[in-house]
Parts: C-alpha cells; structure tokens; sequence
C-alpha cells in the first residue's frame, strides 16, 4: 500500500525530531564546563534567549495551526523546557552585570516582544489571517537567524581555521534542514519549508568551506570567547586556559 503525502510527512517530522533533539541537547558539554567553574564568565546568554524565542513562536505557531502540528509541539516544548533551563543556570553561574543584561533581554525579547505579537494577533485578527501572520513572523525570525553561519564562514576564512565550525554539526543540522523543508513541503506548509531552504543551502556552504580550509595553516588571531551562530543554531566556543573545550550549541530554531 502506497503511502500519503501526510505519511511521508510524519517520518520526515519524526526524523527531524530526532535530530533536533539531538542538537538542543549539544550544548550540554558547555554548560557542565560551567558548573565546573561555577562561573558563567565568558560565556553569552544570547543564543539560548533566541532559542527560547524561537521554540515560543513555534509553539504558538503550531497551536494556531491545530492541523498536522503534532510534531512542531513535540519538538518546540521540548525546545522551551532545556533552553529554560540553560538560561536559568547560566543567571545562576552568571556575573552580576551578565546577569541583568540576560534579564533585560528576556524581559525584552520573551516577555515584553512576544507578548506584543500575541496580543496583537489574538486581538487584531482571526482565522486564517491570523495564521498567516504568525506564520510570516516565524519565517523571517527563522530566515534572520539561518543567515547567520556569514559570520562563522567569514571567521574560518579570515583565520583559515576550522576550529570554530566542527564539520558533524554543520552536516546535522544540514540534514536536520532538508528533514523540515520536506515536511513542511508535503504539508504544504511554506512557512516552515521556506527558511529550512535557507538552512540546507548555508550547511552545504559550511561543509565545502570546512573542506577547503581543514588542512590549511591558521593565521593567529586574539583569543576568541563566546558564541557564534550556525545555521540558525549555536556553536559555542570557549577556550580556559589551555584547555580545548568546545561545546556545539543547539540554540536557534530546529524548525
């Protein structure tokens, strides 16, 4: 028995489930970095606040949806739940000054910024205008945060090393891309096919820079910490003292 386009679509979902569990987990390491050191110093709370916002907009993206949204619930609650808890230890390990700037930004951004939009889509449309806004809104956050593997690319060329962007993260999230555009396309739902698009195209980007530059001399550069996003996820980079330890994030939509 042949199966349906709604078929395909749910092993797609379950696929990029898998994967983006995965990568929301990823950031692990780094945060047991932390609780090592008992000191967030270093380190930016950024990716995890864009994370969050974007595992939020899904979630309501998806309950607006109702229709075949099983999967983007599944995910996304998964989603808000780990990047809460990597924002409450890093205010918890955090200096006092990192500390109120994360607060501010959540306040900004989770609070105050998707509050707005909820109440202005809840008040000021129904249906499936309503959808459609969201929807769009979604799209250009993800489109926004998919752009920003420029930035990784134009370290490793600048610097000739790869060290900043591990090649199996750039080929998961690559997969995890294509995993989601199909899923959205056999849904025929454009607002999450269209910015995936986006995320397997700058993950192939990635890949073929990594290659070309894996064996090349690096050009010493000031000692870098924090955080660089990938492919609308994170790689965080930290370097204490001599010791290697670098940590792919999972922030950024999964979606």
């Amino acid at each position: 028995m042949a199966m349906t386009r709604e078929s395909w679509a749910f092993v797609f979902g379950i696929i990029g489930n898998i994967i983006s569990f995965a990568v929301f987990l990823s950031p692990l390491p780094t945060f047991y970095v932390i609780f090592k050191k008992k000191s967030a110093e270093g380190f930016q709370a950024l990716p995890y606040v864009v994370a969050l916002f974007s595992a939020m907009l899904w979630i309501y993206y998806a309950f607006v949806k109702r229709e075949s949204a099983l999967l983007l619930i599944t995910i996304n609650t998964f989603g808000i739940v780990v990047e809460s808890a990597y924002i409450i230890m890093f205010l918890i390990y955090a200096p006092k000054k990192q500390r109120l700037s994360t607060i501010k930004l959540l306040l900004l951004l989770n609070v105050f910024g998707f509050g707005a939009m909820l109440l202005s889509t809840l008040y000021l449309s129904k249906g499936a205008k309503r959808l459609a806004i969201i929807g769009w809104i979604c799209l250009v956050f993800n489109i926004s945060v998919f752009a920003t593997p420029l930035f990784v690319i134009s370290k490793v060329i600048r610097s000739r090393s790869v060290e900043y962007m591990p090649f199996f993260l750039s080929f998961f999230l690559t997969i995890n891309a294509v995993m989601w555009f199909f899923y959205g396309l056999l849904l025929r739902d454009y607002y999450v096919a269209l910015p995936n698009t986006l995320g397997f195209v700058f993950g192939i980007i990635q890949m073929v820079v990594y290659l070309i530059y894996r064996n090349a001399t690096p050009v010493v550069e000031a000692p870098m910490k924090g955080q660089e996003l990938s492919g609308g996820h994170i790689i965080d980079v930290v370097k204490i003292g001599t010791d290697p330890n670098r940590a792919g994030g999972g922030a950024g939509s999964k979606v």
